[in-house]
Formats: structure tokens, C-alpha cells, sequence
């Protein structure tokens, strides 16, 4: 790599440094090593993604935050859990159904409430609920800036309230559902105890999901605390857990429903566990899942990348290899075709000069020898008739063609690199070995010294 490049690419970077460090005073470890990653993919000077273009390879960027969705039937304490966790009232609650469109609440710099469009510009990603019809009405966003347990690195999904019978929705709210599952790393179902917790469309909605999504659907007995006495709420989850299993795609060993509640919604002292800090560490665990991922991702395409370079490399050198050996044959036919011709024109050009020339030219020997090698030819020639000689001529001139259309043909090459992108390859290259993967290395450390000793690493 060349001084003027490393000088670029030193400058760049410090300007890079300098520009972060503010933010990176407030954020925490895990959020800093997720925006680090992130970065190294979107940098538009060296980013992976717009390496992996001119590379043709294409490159999703990391996850800086999971998705979380929450579904379950009205009044199951979706948005109460939401507005619990991030401590923050951003979401309507009440008995009644408040929450009539998917909401997603996300950690940001103030507080804020976006539009469909802004929402869709946000999350690029989401594009494609542009084709569900009367949709749009009823996508939103609301940005809070607490900070509170790991809610600067989750963004949630609220979505409508399911019930049964008349009820119908402005869009199609089912189809919605399992798609938003798609995007999300985590679908947290709501089963409320009171009523609606047999609600069929949500059980059918759940059955959608879990055929393409079964290890990312958590099954919770939301505002266990309202259920009664113990006999009462076992009764529920019996009749919960037998609904579920009458599904076939539901119906699977080990099934777990842990009782939650809001404890600040409880006015009388809860006869049952809360499990609800059982929720958070599933919330944590994915998070942690995700920065491991993320980092394993990072290596797995800087790798790529070094190979898809070096394929190139390898590819334009056997390239150049077999230019070089079309252009040799081209020129070993190319001086066939016309030496032919010269030949025969000069051979017998000098046979009518003197002797007296070619001896000052070639010397005695030279033209002793000149003399025997030529005089059969010319003899021939001389016994050829006309038309004979008319013939030769044209043949001649035809093999003398076809050799000149020979060597046209296999000197034809292939486009190979130009220096400077040849250079800018090999620089490419020094970047993802010297400063993607030890970056990796680097972030990953910074990683496990959360939760272990130096002496491990």
C-alpha cells in the first residue's frame, strides 16, 4: 500500500474517531460495539457493503438494535409491558381497545412521534407494508429517550388487539402479523386471563407463526395476578395449554407459560410468581445472542471479501497468462502469412539479379549456396505454364488469407485489470486483514470482558 493511501485512509479514520467520541462517552459497551460494527459495514469510504458491490457480492449491514413483537388478544397488557419496561407512558392503556394499529417503540435522542412515511424511511427494511392496503393509516413509531434496563438496544412491536366475531380491521391484520414475524427476533404472545384468552384468531395467527418461526415464540399468561386464587389460574393455563396442543403445529413438548404481571398495577399483594424478570433475561439473552452474531457475521464477510479478492487476483494473473500465449500464436501466424508471400516474391526477385550483386552481398559462399537451394525452384517456376502460374499464385495468396484471419482469431484477449485497479484490490485487501478482522478481534474482546477474566482471554 502506497504512503498517499495509508495517509487517506489514517485521515479518514481520525476524522472518524474524532466525530464519535462524544457519543461514545454515553453509550454502553455492548451499544458501541453493535454502532463499531455496524459502521465497518456502512462507512462510505472503506465500508464492507460498498466493497461487496464492486466485488459483486451483496452484504446486509448488523442489527443495531432487536425486534421484539408483542401480540395477544385486547387488553392483554401489551402496551402496559412496554411502557413498564422502558419506564416511560408512551403507549395507551385501558380495557377498551386502544392500540388499532402496530406501533414500534424505539430509544432515541428526545422524545418524538412518527408518521408512516418517516416510520418507513427509519426502517428502510419495512418498505414492503407499503403493498398491504389501508395500512399506512395505522403504521407509527414513538421514540423515547430512556435509557432504562436494555431498551437502547431493543425496539418493540405493538400491535392491534385480537378478538373474535364482527370485529374487522382497516387492513389485513393477520397477514400483517406474520410478516412483521419475519423481521423479528423475538414474538412474545400475550395470553390474558380474563375472557379473551382463547381467542381464535390470535391462536390461528400463532399457528402461522410458529411454522416459520418456532424457536423465536415465547408463550406468557399476562396479568397472572387477576386470575384468582391458585386453582383458578391453573385451571386457566390448562385450558390454555389445551387449546394450543389440539394445533398440530403447536402442539409440542416442553410448552412453558410463565405468569407475569405489572407490579405497579396491582393493588392487592399478588398470590402468584411474577416471572416477569424471566421476560427481561430472554429480552437480554437475545440481545447478547445478537452482538455475537453481529461480530461472527463481521468475520465470516470480511473473509469472503479476501476471498472474492484474491479469486480476482488469481483470475486476472491466468488471464494475463492466457493473453500472453493467444498473442504468441497470433504473431507465429501472423509471420506465416506473410512470410509466405515474401518469400516466393524474393526468391524469385533474386534470381534474375546478377551474379556479380549477390556475391558483393552475400559473399561467394553465400551466393554458391543462394544458387543451388533456388535453381530447382526456378526451374520448376520457369517450366510452369501461364495459367500454372496463376493458379500458384492465387493459392498462394488464399493460405497467406487464412493464416492472417488465424492469427487474428487466436490473438484475440480477454480484459484484464488496469494498475490502479489491481492497486486498489490489493489495498482493499491489506484493509480487511489489518484492520476489519483485527477490529473483530478487537470488539469481540471488549465483548467477553464483560463476563470474564483478563486472564482468560
Amino acid at each position: 500500500m502506497s504512503k498517499a493511501s495509508k495517509g487517506k485512509q489514517n485521515g479518514s479514520a481520525k476524522r472518524r474517531t474524532a466525530a464519535n467520541t462524544a457519543e461514545t462517552v454515553t453509550l454502553g459497551t455492548n451499544e458501541r460495539i453493535l454502532r463499531d460494527c455496524h459502521q465497518l459495514y456502512t462507512d462510505q469510504e472503506k465500508g464492507l457493503i460498498k466493497l461487496g458491490l464492486e466485488l459483486g457480492i451483496l452484504l446486509n449491514p448488523p442489527k443495531k438494535k432487536i425486534t421484539v413483537m408483542l401480540i395477544g388478544n385486547h387488553s392483554a397488557g401489551k402496551s402496559s409491558f412496554i411502557n413498564w419496561y422502558i419506564e416511560e407512558h408512551v403507549q395507551k392503556t385501558a380495557v377498551a381497545i386502544e392500540t388499532q394499529g402496530f406501533t414500534l417503540i424505539t430509544s432515541g435522542k428526545k422524545r418524538e412521534s412518527l408518521t408512516a412515511a418517516a416510520t418507513l424511511h427509519l426502517y428502510p427494511r419495512l418498505k414492503d407494508l407499503q403493498e398491504f392496503d389501508g395500512l399506512l393509516g395505522f403504521l407509527s413509531t414513538e421514540v423515547s429517550s430512556s435509557k432504562q434496563k436494555h431498551f437502547n438496544l431493543v425496539t418493540f412491536v405493538d400491535t392491534p388487539g385480537l378478538v373474535d366475531g364482527d370485529m374487522k380491521y382497516p387492513f389485513d391484520v393477520e397477514q400483517t402479523i406474520v410478516w412483521l414475524g419475519g423481521m423479528c427476533d423475538r414474538i412474545f404472545v400475550f395470553f390474558d386471563p380474563i375472557g379473551q384468552a382463547l381467542c381464535r384468531r390470535t391462536l390461528d395467527i400463532v399457528e402461522k407463526l410458529n411454522a416459520n418461526h418456532p424457536d423465536q415464540i415465547f408463550f406468557y399468561l399476562s396479568k397472572a395476578d387477576t386470575a384468582g386464587v391458585e386453582s383458578d389460574r391453573q385451571r386457566v393455563l390448562m385450558q390454555i395449554t389445551q387449546e394450543l396442543c389440539r394445533r398440530p403445529g403447536l402442539n409440542k413438548p416442553g410448552l412453558k407459560m410463565p405468569t407475569i404481571f405489572i407490579p405497579s398495577l396491582t393493588a392487592k399483594t399478588p398470590r402468584c410468581e411474577n416471572q416477569l424478570e424471566d421476560l427481561c433475561q430472554e429480552i437480554e439473552l437475545t440481545i447478547k445472542q445478537n452482538i455475537q452474531n453481529s461480530l461472527n457475521t463481521l468475520g465470516k464477510d470480511a473473509e469472503t471479501l479476501v476471498t472474492a479478492i484474491d479469486k480476482k487476483l488469481e483470475k486476472d494473473r491466468l488471464t494475463r497468462q492466457r493473453n500472453f500465449k493467444s498473442c504468441s500464436r497470433g504473431l507465429l501466424f501472423y509471420f506465416m502469412g506473410l512470410a509466405l508471400p515474401l518469400l516466393a516474391f524474393a526468391s524469385l526477385t533474386l534470381t534474375k539479379v546478377s551474379r556479380r550483386v549477390l556475391e558483393s552481398t552475400l559473399g561467394t559462399h553465400g551466393t554458391d549456396a543462394f544458387y543451388s537451394y533456388m535453381l530447382p525452384i526456378s526451374s520448376a517456376w520457369y517450366s510452369l505454364s501461364a495459367s500454372t502460374k496463376l493458379y500458384l499464385f492465387l493459392l498462394l495468396f488464399c493460405v497467406s488469407m487464412v493464416f492472417l484471419w488465424l492469427a487474428r482469431v487466436i490473438s484475440r484477449t480477454k480484459p484484464t485489470l488496469s494498475r490502479r485497479e489491481k492497486r486498489e484490490l490489493l489495498e482493499n485487501r491489506v484493509f480487511l486483514d489489518e484492520h476489519v478482522k483485527k477490529m473483530k478481534a478487537q470488539l469481540y474482546a471488549e465483548y467477553l470482558k464483560q463476563c470474564v477474566g483478563v486472564l482468560d482471554l
